[in-house]
């Protein structure tokens, strides 16, 4: 057993349940997702091991993310499922299989608690996080019908990565099926001066389209990842800025797919 392990259920009854959703009367078809909405360590967790000043760090979750897709889940009264535990505790992104769903480094910042995990130990965490979290979001798309739902997750990343200098601040990324992304970027020059680009900074082959993969491609859904600079949502003035732009976005990509969804009468993002 890991040195920072338990073998007892990982959340505590007051901390449970793993995941939420926000908004969930919402009549939009749309489902909005933030998998990497907290920065939440279970106390059975010592903390992972972590250094103190890297629990609130782009590590332990995406910075802004949470900020933004509360915006849009407001604006196109849409629910939104979020995690509410690390993705340092598990990754909600990334199958169980996947070897970083539980990773021991992340760039520079090395998690202590992840190291040598058994078998059981990380079938815990799975089952106690990641099944959770897919389950609510299953239920929760299953909820629009016979709507036909665009599925719409919501990310940030970090400016610098490995010491290297990102230059984009806006990325739509998509798997096989890139109709709503392409739409978006043709769309962001109308409603943002942030470089955006598709599949960057991260793609496909990066593992990072989980969740549209066991959610949106089978069901033939409309889907988009959003990636966003996380130094440009760090505060709520920013993240609520660029909710209010990527609104714009996301309702001409919509429109450009002729998707039903439509912004609900009287609310808007608050700047």
């Amino acid at each position: 057993m890991g040195a920072y392990e338990q073998s007892a259920a990982i959340l505590a009854p007051s901390e449970e349940p793993a995941a939420e959703v926000f908004n969930p009367d919402g009549e939009a078809p749309i489902v909005f997702v933030c998998e990497h909405a907290s920065f939440f360590v279970p106390e059975s967790l010592a903390g992972l091991g972590l250094r103190q000043e890297d629990r609130l760090s782009h590590a332990a979750w995406d910075i802004g993310a949470l900020a933004m897709a509360k915006q849009l889940s407001l604006h196109f009264d849409a629910p939104l499922v979020a995690s509410r535990v690390s993705r340092l505790v598990y990754d909600c992104n990334r199958p169980p299989e996947a070897p970083d769903s539980i990773p021991a480094r992340s760039e520079t910042i090395v998690t202590p608690a992840n190291a040598n995990l058994t078998a059981a130990e990380r079938q815990l965490r799975v089952r106690e996080v990641y099944k959770p979290f897919h389950a609510l979001l299953a239920k929760t798309i299953e909820g629009r019908s016979p709507a036909l739902p665009a599925i719409i997750t919501i990310h940030s990343f970090t400016p610098v990565f490995f010491g290297v200098q990102r230059s984009v601040e806006l990325g739509l990324l998509h798997d096989t099926d890139d109709r709503l992304a392409q739409a978006m970027l043709a769309a962001a020059p109308r409603f943002t001066s942030m470089k955006s680009a598709l599949n960057e900074p991260y793609g496909p082959a990066d593992g990072v389209t989980h969740t549209l993969k066991a959610h949106a491609l089978p069901a033939g859904l409309l889907n988009v990842m959003i990636e966003v600079r996380n130094d440009l949502v760090s505060d709520y003035a920013g993240a609520a800025r660029v909710a209010h732009e990527l609104a714009g976005i996301i309702e001409q990509g919509l429109e450009a797919c002729d998707h039903p969804a439509i912004a609900s009468s009287g609310k808007r993002v608050q700047g």
